[in-house]
């Protein structure tokens, strides 16, 4: 009897179903990808928020405190040395050291105290000689001196996850700078300047009659701000805004043009751009031809312990994400406006310590009106009227008597 060999059957994937499989793995992932990205940009503007709600509450502490907002554009100076080659810039072996601040440390070295950096505050404040044998003064040299450990340092509290900017040319960074309101004129001086070899503080002179003429946001450089002194109310009136550090690449929030001329930025905030400085094909960044940028070393955002406009403020004249348009220099005033990593707008916080996400289409009026300044005449360029850019400008003047109808918290 002949019997037939039973046939064995082999399951399994085909070639063909294997190659369907991962293709619908594929696809699959391709979709969920995008989900992903944005539930972790979700995540890190949330961070981002909560860093500036934390900045918002040592501010209000440290005003409980003192009775008054940290100053922008503080320490000590030898005003007899106030030379660039003074000893405390490089640190002395043996050689006393001798403050030279500047008066340009800025807002964010006061609250390091209130934001649980005691190491670092007590680093600043202290005369000491680091690892290399050198003297340091109490408050330490200018905020641009490379040897100074302190200044070198990133604090978390002052950086947004979405803002990948790290390492040199900067020195520590900062996403988060205080508000100087919707004028530019005078914004780099304050209070005191320097002039024919000597300081000048706060008086009658004409100088400061346009410091105070012109400086309307809630941060006078030089100046210790009261709260009382703000009048719009504070849930009505900007604080800080956000800022992107630079990363190298000609983005124009985040590398000044400079040397723009005084008066045509005074008289015209969109005038860089009205000077074709902004690449067409690449409106996100300069031009190739035609912008003076910023040295390497000069972006925004790459100190935090600098009170400068370009480094550690913003303005309200042109709207969130807008170019970086300078009058003179790195150090100089100019249109600082916030910015971010984040789609859409950034983040701003107001007085009353509210975070709010301010759009890049908030409503700010007339973007070529003249900067509302003090240049002799008091009311010639605007003084004391409702700002000319909108919403926007409103929200930064802090006593310009302008109603908020708008439910910002949203």
């Amino acid at each position: 009897m002949n019997r037939k060999p039973a046939t064995r059957t082999h399951s399994g994937f085909t070639l063909v179903e294997l190659l369907v499989v991962i293709a619908i793995i594929g696809i699959l992932v391709g979709l969920l990808l995008p989900a992903v990205q944005a539930a972790r940009e979700a995540a890190r503007r949330m961070s981002c928020s909560n860093n500036f709600k934390q900045l918002g509450v040592a501010l209000h502490n440290y005003h409980s405190a003192f009775k008054q907002l940290p100053q922008n554009g503080t320490g000590p100076t030898n005003e007899m040395n106030d030379d660039c080659c003074a000893n405390a810039v490089v640190g002395s072996a043996s050689l006393p050291p001798v403050a030279f601040t500047r008066h340009t440390l800025s807002w964010l070295v006061g609250i390091t105290p209130f934001i649980e950096q005691q190491a670092i505050w007590d680093q600043i404040s202290q005369q000491h000689q680091d690892q290399n044998g050198l003297w340091w003064p109490a408050f330490g040299p200018a905020p641009y001196t490379v040897d100074y450990r302190p200044w070198n340092v990133d604090i978390p509290s002052f950086r947004c996850p979405s803002d990948p900017g790290v390492g040199l040319p900067a020195l520590g960074r900062t996403n988060y700078g205080a508000s100087l309101g919707d004028s530019v004129w005078r914004t780099q001086w304050g209070a005191s300047y320097f002039g024919g070899g000597r300081w000048h503080y706060q008086n009658n002179s004409g100088r400061m009659q346009q410091v105070r003429g012109s400086c309307r946001g809630m941060f006078v450089q030089r100046s210790g701000t009261k709260f009382r002194d703000v009048l719009d109310g504070l849930s009505n009136t900007i604080m800080g805004g956000e800022l992107v550090t630079d990363l190298g690449d000609r983005a124009i929030v985040s590398t000044g043009s400079r040397a723009n001329g005084r008066d045509n930025v005074l008289f015209n905030p969109k005038y860089c751009e009205d000077q074709n400085q902004i690449d067409p094909e690449r409106p996100s960044f300069w031009a190739t031809t035609g912008v003076d940028y910023t040295a390497s070393a000069t972006m925004r955002g790459y100190r935090w312990a600098d009170m400068r406009p370009l480094y550690s403020c913003i303005n309200t004249v042109l709207p969130p994400n807008s170019e970086v348009c300078l009058i003179a220099n790195h150090g100089g005033p100019g249109v600082v406006p916030p910015s971010s990593r984040h789609q859409g707008g950034a983040h701003v916080l107001m007085g009353d310590g509210a975070v709010i996400f301010m759009t890049d289409s908030v409503e700010a009026g007339d973007p070529r009106a003249t900067v509302p300044h003090h240049r002799g005449n008091a009311n010639q360029y605007g003084v004391g009227a409702p700002s000319p850019y909108g919403l926007w400008g409103a929200l930064g003047s802090r006593a310009s008597s302008e109603t908020i109808q708008e439910q910002l918290n949203q």
